[in-house]
């Protein structure tokens, strides 16, 4: 019989915790989990919506709110302040296992906190590529953690290829597909309703900072943003991250606050966000959404430029470059253009598959000792 175990999950922004949301409500019935959630990052900002709201609106328990960061601070500086503030909160509340997902300087904290402390440690979604500066903070969660939860075989072989053990990676796709393939979204005109949307139709707008392109953001941005003006369309457009550079995206974010075509969000509810893509013409810009929601939609996706290098094969998302007249050729194209859905991570269910992984005794026997898997020798 499992004892209870005492389960920390991480979350710095709107997107991580959409990941992992489905992951939380399916332990919160068991009595053999306590569920804690340490919020902090994005979701402690003003300018990003305050999200930490949406999270205390589901009514979980255990919330433990933590401001990491101030406008415009390094990420060095945002990683150790949330090293400290998460530090003292482990050994306040001594967990069992601590949750982290993806590539955000938030999970690089976690895994260091978790490691150093000899708290085994999960990463959501480890085993992907991007092409920036995320792709080394990913990699790195990943070799400080014990448990590896991915999406698909792909990221399960470069886990192998880092050295990692077949036993600690568990396929169980990605857990926003749980989300997305459920029936128990808003309905179109309630989120258009709520939002105050009055456009017939739309495209969704998401373009972030690219931190090692940091020296020509603001020309990619002006680009960027007058393809949109170019196009004539309607946009629904949601800040950029918190990364450096995001000032100079909204500089040009607040303009368009003022124009009728457009309807600027610091953030959108995870499922009511998932509503709109479900019914855009198409998505725009350089966000994860363009690669891993929007084709399960059947959604078209411009992707502008390198954020996303190498997260898909998916044949049917157009890239593009960042100059202004390539960006309009992959706008007409995609509103031409129409798309069967893709089922790239998982078919949902992640959350079952999940469960069904932390209620075996074997799971708590992993041991926090990693050993480097070498791939000459037989594993």
């Amino acid at each position: 019989m499992l004892n209870k175990k005492k389960v920390v999950f991480l979350t710095g922004t709107r997107a991580d915790f959409g990941k992992l949301k489905s992951l939380i409500e399916v332990l919160l019935p068991h009595e053999t989990f306590d569920v804690h959630i340490f919020a902090t990052g994005m979701h402690m900002d003003e300018k990003y919506g305050y999200t930490v709201h949406e999270i205390e609106k589901c009514g979980y328990p255990n919330i433990y709110k933590y401001i990491n960061h101030y406008t415009e601070q390094l990420p060095d500086i945002t990683l150790g302040t949330t090293i400290q503030g998460f530090s003292n909160f482990v050994r306040l509340i001594k967990p069992d296992l601590i949750i982290v997902h993806g590539d955000r300087p938030e999970a690089l904290a976690g895994a260091s906190v978790g490691a150093l402390n000899n708290i085994l440690v999960a990463h959501i979604e480890g085993g992907e590529l991007s092409g920036t500066v995320d792709e080394l903070i990913r990699h790195a969660v990943s070799k400080l953690s014990h448990v590896h939860f991915v999406a698909n075989e792909e990221a399960k072989e470069r886990l192998l290829q880092m050295g990692e053990t077949r036993q600690s990676i568990y396929v169980i796709g990605s857990p926003d597909m749980d989300v997305i393939l459920s029936d128990r979204l808003p309905g179109i005109e309630d989120v258009k309703s709520y939002y105050g949307i009055e456009f017939g139709t739309y495209a969704i707008s998401l373009f972030h900072p690219v931190t090692t392109e940091i020296d020509m953001l603001a020309g990619y941005a002006s680009a960027y943003f007058e393809a949109l003006e170019n196009s004539g369309l309607n946009y629904i457009v949601v800040n950029p991250n918190n990364d450096i550079g995001s000032e100079i995206i909204m500089q040009h974010v607040r303009k368009c606050a003022d124009r009728q075509q457009y309807k600027v969000y610091p953030s959108i509810r995870f499922e009511s966000f998932l509503t709109l893509l479900k019914h855009a013409d198409f998505i725009i810009g350089n966000s994860s959404a363009g690669i891993r929601e929007a084709p399960y939609y059947g959604l078209s996706v411009v992707n502008v430029g390198t954020r996303q290098k190498n997260r898909t094969s998916n044949s049917d998302i157009i890239n593009t470059g960042y100059i202004t007249h390539e960006i309009e050729t992959g706008i007409r194209e995609a509103l031409n253009k129409r798309n069967e859905p893709r089922f790239l991570f998982g078919t949902g269910c992640s959350d079952f598959k999940f469960l069904e992984i932390l209620q075996q005794n074997a799971f708590w026997e992993i041991s926090r000792q990693k050993q480097f898997a070498d791939s000459r020798q037989e594993i």
